[in-house]
């Protein structure tokens, strides 16, 4: 089994609606046979005559051997292009590329994990849980929401976890609150080793820090900030530059597709992102006025 990616014509097997979200299943074997939890795919969208140049990244909730290899995928339909992936039926072909990225680095010995998800990124959490079951690992979860129908995946959860709690901001499911809330006695009761997110940048946040305060490692996929910013999901567009620290301190612009999704959490300049720290290796000097500058 070869790591590079794929570009093939994937078939459409089922696109069905979940909650608020879409769940679309797509044969494609080849990329099936080489995902490892944490990896997306990246889908051209629009058709084969479209404008819509700029494919759509998502990662990827589940992989089954179903005829020869199915990967799925959730998703919300919040524009054209996703729009257009949510009208698409049995059948159907569409352009993916795969399987891209870093995937989660994964446990040497049975350890207790806490997999932390919120929103139609959240989904990915569930194929990284099915690798850490089959190693042994207790598998918790944390699941987060505004309301009950942005939670997705509650009672998979509860069936294949060790433990599943879930937080909604109205109280509809669960408990009410964010995931913020109930991260630290959840990571008391269950033991944690080491914390797992995937879900919007601000989740991913919540996740770092709670796991920072307990001196726990934190593994983060920065999916959600990558489908805002992509555009190739190859690294060659250099549209989803984020600021990480490394091990010397120094700070630098990482590709979220490229040397990402999964990147480590207390790495991340959360509060940085959407920009260039003036720190980082590289960036572009501030004029000093002082110099004779223009005003």
């Amino acid at each position: 089994m070869s790591d590079t990616p794929v570009q093939t014509s994937a078939t459409v097997l089922t696109v069905r609606q979940v909650q608020d979200y879409h769940a679309m299943t797509l044969v494609a074997p080849a990329i099936a046979e080489r995902f490892r939890p944490g990896q997306f795919v990246a889908l051209a969208v629009g058709g084969e005559h479209t404008s819509r140049l700029v494919r759509r990244c998502f990662g990827v909730h589940e992989v089954k051997s179903d005829y020869g290899g199915t990967v799925e995928l959730v998703f919300a339909d919040t524009e054209p292009g996703t729009a257009w992936l949510a009208g698409r039926r049995s059948r159907d072909q569409i352009d993916l590329v795969g399987p891209l990225g870093r995937p989660f680095r994964l446990p040497r010995d049975p350890v207790s994990c806490l997999l932390v998800g919120g929103g139609p990124g959240g989904a990915a959490v569930f194929a990284l849980a099915d690798t850490l079951l089959r190693r042994g690992c207790q598998v918790h979860f944390v699941l987060g929401g505004a309301s009950a129908k942005q939670v997705f995946g509650s009672r998979m959860a509860q069936r294949i976890g060790d433990s599943a709690t879930v937080a909604t901001e109205d109280g509809s499911m669960g408990e009410r609150g964010t995931v913020r809330d109930v991260l630290p006695r959840v990571i008391e009761e269950t033991g944690t080793d080491v914390v797992y997110g995937c879900g919007p940048t601000g989740l991913l946040r919540s996740v770092t820090q709670a796991a920072s305060e307990f001196g726990l490692p934190s593994q983060v996929s920065v999916e959600e900030f990558l489908q805002r910013t992509g555009a190739c999901g190859i690294g060659v567009c250099m549209t989803c530059m984020l600021p990480v620290h490394g091990d010397d301190g120094v700070t630098r612009m990482v590709r979220a597709c490229a040397d990402g999704p999964v990147l480590r959490g207390d790495r991340v300049r959360w509060g940085d992102l959407g920009t260039i720290p003036f720190d980082a290796l590289g960036a572009p000097r501030v004029l000093n006025l002082s110099e004779g500058g223009a005003q």
